[in-house]
């Protein structure tokens, strides 16, 4: 039996509109600890991990570890007819044919109840190692979000270049090139407020990703106030979204080879 109470619906759309563009269906695996989705677009170049904890949730119950396979674009419009304030309550039992979903409205005086018919989806787990990252920026999401969309305009491919001076993201196209530098801001232990870029790094790295991708990750900007990019040579880059103080949703994107960009 599989029980999970979210305080506000809006969280649980945010999630599911920051990957339904990347991913089709997917497995939620539900266990003791929470909740996991790992799930690879249909070409194979971008890994969306989606991780909630159990202490996250209003009521969290799973009896025994379960994997449930869901159409995301019929849950997104599922969970269009909840009002962001409303409570959801998840609930499937084991073996389940639907996910049943229940909303229930601030003032408790409307409750709504559907049933979501579950898939059965072959999927292989992939093994993401940890990574001694050559380069780790912070950076507000929406700043983030900004960028991803000012250089759509230009090309499509953006460089990712991390130095010990900031994070450069730059961009070409046929009617121009553009590019925009955040600088590395430096805090005191006296600052309350998180700065606006930071940059650790080991030795500079650069990157060259596809922006179509990284617009889709722009959309879990709404889930966190920062997001933060780990590179590494060689290696797919991960951005990280934390999501209040109830897990966070990774993407990991293959870099573009010289023999893509050059076509």
């Amino acid at each position: 039996m599989i029980e999970a109470t979210l305080s506000q619906a809006s969280l649980l759309k945010k999630i599911v509109e920051a990957i339904r563009e990347l991913v089709d269906a997917a497995n939620f695996d539900f266990s003791e600890t929470g909740i996991r989705l790992q799930a690879m677009d249909k070409s194979h170049v971008a890994l969306s991990f989606l991780h909630l904890r159990n202490d996250g949730f209003s009521d969290y119950r799973c009896d025994r570890s379960q994997t449930i396979g869901i159409n995301l674009a019929s849950l997104s419009k599922i969970l269009k007819c909840a009002a962001n304030d409303d409570e959801v309550r998840i609930n499937a039992a084991d073996s389940a044919e639907t996910l049943e979903l229940t909303f229930e409205s601030s003032g408790k005086d409307r409750v709504s109840k559907f049933n979501l018919k579950l898939m059965d989806i072959d999927t292989d787990s992939v093994d993401v190692p940890e990574m001694d990252y050559q380069a780790t920026v912070s950076m507000s999401s929406q700043e983030f979000a900004r960028i991803v969309r000012d250089l759509m305009s230009i090309g499509d491919t953006v460089s990712i270049d991390a130095t010990k001076q900031g994070v450069q993201f730059s961009a070409a196209g046929d009617d121009g090139k553009g590019s925009i530098m955040l600088k590395h801001q430096r805090t005191s232990d006296d600052e309350k407020s998180s700065p606006s870029t930071t940059v650790e790094i080991n030795e500079p790295v650069s990157h060259s990703l596809a922006l179509k991708y990284l617009s889709n990750f722009a959309k879990a900007a709404p889930l966190a106030d920062r997001v933060t990019i780990n590179l590494i040579e060689e290696a797919p880059v991960m951005f990280e979204f934390k999501i209040s103080d109830i897990g966070h949703i990774r993407f990991y994107l293959a870099p573009q080879i010289d023999e893509e960009m050059d076509g």
